[in-house]
């Protein structure tokens, strides 16, 4: 049984305001991207890892990975038009040569500060469980609105927790949701949790975390390279 890490990387960059997909764009010179997969090249769990690519960027995330040595980089393939469809185009890729029990760790490529303990925690929750998603409670009074202008419901954020990746399950079974999604026309669904609540399943939780952030937008690019340069002061406990 193998691990492969697969990452979400076709978006265009459109909230970014940029010219280049944001997955591209170099903080501190080097890519994002590059950093989000660096995490999987470090990990001893994972073997292989897999890109889901914007078209015509797919030779240069070769030579990147080659200039970074990310020698995990296995399979680079083209993303669909929605994220359930290029989650989907991965997971094709990847099972040329894997197998239905081989584990899978879906993550956006634009969330490049993920720890070594968050995919650590991923796989021993999956070991328990047979899948895992990362989630951080929702720490903020959350209010329903029709309009965006007012409202006077609430919804108890201690019912409330925030997914994040990666999504880890057995290759075979994403797989066959993906599969079922198509025969009953569910379409869209950005997130692997997101599909399998969809279909009936029961998501477990893992570990995440608030600085395993999401790069959307230029605010967040700036939150990114806070945190590269941030160091914990000595009494400040994890």
């Amino acid at each position: 049984m193998k691990s492969v890490a697969l990452l979400t990387a076709g978006g265009v960059g459109s909230r970014a305001r940029q010219d280049i997909p944001k997955q591209f764009l170099h903080v501190n010179n080097k890519p994002i991207i590059i950093y989000t997969m660096e995490a999987f090249q470090q990990h001893p769990n994972v073997d292989e890892i897999c890109v889901v690519i914007l078209k015509g960027w797919e030779e240069v995330l070769w030579a990147y990975a080659k200039q970074f040595n990310i020698t995990k980089l296995k399979y680079v393939t083209v993303g669909g038009e929605s994220g359930q469809e290029s989650i989907y185009n991965g997971l094709k890729a990847i099972r040329e040569s894997s197998s239905d029990d081989d584990i899978v760790l879906v993550h956006d490529g634009n969330r490049p500060m993920l720890s070594l303990d968050i995919i650590t925690d991923s796989f021993v929750k999956f070991k328990e469980f047979g899948s895992a998603v990362a989630a951080i409670p929702c720490t903020e009074v959350v209010f329903v609105s029709q309009d965006g202008h007012e409202s006077d419901k609430t919804i108890p954020r201690e019912e409330l927790w925030r997914t994040q990746t990666p999504h880890t399950y057995r290759l075979g079974e994403l797989i066959a949701a993906h599969e079922e999604a198509k025969q009953k026309g569910i379409t869209n669904m950005a997130a692997s949790c997101q599909l399998m609540a969809m279909l009936g399943k029961k998501t477990y939780f893992s570990k995440g975390s608030e600085k395993n952030i999401k790069i959307t937008t230029t605010e967040d690019i700036e939150i990114f390279k806070a945190l590269l340069a941030a160091k914990n002061e000595d009494w400040i406990k994890e």
